[in-house]
């Protein structure tokens, strides 16, 4: 059995679009002008146990609709998902108590409280047995590096302290699913690395099925196993990091450092994307790069040779740009 499974999601909004000026203001009211707006369409995908995938899309592509359909904080308009076989619109407590969700824009632990204040209070409302709870806990709270930090109220906590306590929180029963929506949104470099050290090892050990959105390539980068990416509501890639750079960028730029002046043409190797006498940059199909270098070895004065490919996150932001533009 699957994890996690979207099976043809939808998710449809109705809007009122109103004509600018009073009498639009008027308009609007006698005669409202609704509008659908589709969220999500009927998107499709699972998700193996002990899975960390990456769900990727510019803003506003459906990827938080999505997370909360499967978790049962939004209704879809048709389709169904499911978390470790139940049905996610029918809110199971059964279901709830083994997921989790995190969002960096939203908070579960108060802000008033201290941060173990906030544990307890949630031991209770998930029924963990204080046996199970106060070792579980400390764990966290070790593997975080939260010990000094969990006596105190969560609004005198730094932004990456917040998240790291709203981690432990949402971990502290163990749940076997864990959704997570753009987890180090603000944070500076060193608490994004921490945060996501302490994910990947997490999901090693406990074998933890992670749904993980982010605006930070990095962290797909350092954790994903595969990718899944939503566009204007549509499912447009389920795949490895590997296959994405294959299919979006399907060539390889092969860099020649050259011992002596060269003036030849170089166009037989593949397109010459910049030459001077000492240097060229030779683009060629990715297929084609090993066979171009060794060619290029065999017949010019190649000092130095480089093959380089494009970041993965200059990849998927032409891949969304040349979506927009066709949209």
């Amino acid at each position: 059995m699957a994890a996690v499974v979207a099976e043809n999601l939808s998710k449809t909004y109705t809007t009122i679009k109103r004509e600018p000026g009073v009498l639009g203001a008027v308009r609007s009211l006698v005669k409202p002008n609704r509008v659908p707006v589709e969220a999500v369409v009927d998107v499709s995908f699972q998700i193996e146990e002990g899975e960390l995938v990456g769900f990727l899309g510019p803003n506003g592509a459906g990827k938080t609709t999505t997370l909360k359909m499967l978790t049962g904080i939004l209704y879809p308009t048709s389709g169904k998902g499911y978390v470790l076989g139940f049905d996610a619109s029918k809110r199971d407590r059964e279901m709830q108590r083994r997921m989790s969700l995190v969002m960096g824009n939203k908070m579960q632990l108060w802000w008033d409280l201290q941060a173990w204040d906030g544990f307890e209070v949630l031991r209770d409302i998930y029924e963990v047995p204080e046996a199970e709870f106060r070792p579980r806990i400390e764990e966290l709270v070790e593997l975080l590096g939260l010990t000094d930090k969990v006596h105190t109220q969560v609004r005198k906590l730094s932004l990456g302290e917040r998240m790291k306590c709203e981690l432990a929180a949402a971990l502290l029963h163990n749940p076997r699913v864990l959704f997570l929506d753009e987890p180090t949104l603000g944070l500076d470099v060193i608490s994004q690395k921490k945060i996501r050290e302490f994910l990947k090892d997490y999901n090693q050990r406990f074998k933890t099925t992670i749904l993980l959105t982010s605006h930070y390539m990095q962290d797909v980068v350092e954790l994903a196993q595969r990718v899944i990416v939503i566009d204007h509501g549509k499912l447009v890639f389920d795949g490895s990091l590997n296959a994405l750079t294959s299919q979006f960028d399907p060539t390889r730029r092969v860099r020649l450092t050259f011992s002596q002046p060269v003036e030849t043409d170089l166009s037989n190797l593949g397109k010459v994307v910049s030459q001077d006498p000492l240097e060229a940059i030779i683009e060629v199909p990715r297929e084609a790069s090993t066979r171009v270098a060794a060619q290029a070895l065999n017949t010019l004065p190649v000092q130095d040779i480089s093959i380089d490919e494009q970041a993965i996150e200059e990849i998927v932001r032409e891949m969304f740009t040349r979506r927009e533009v066709k949209a």
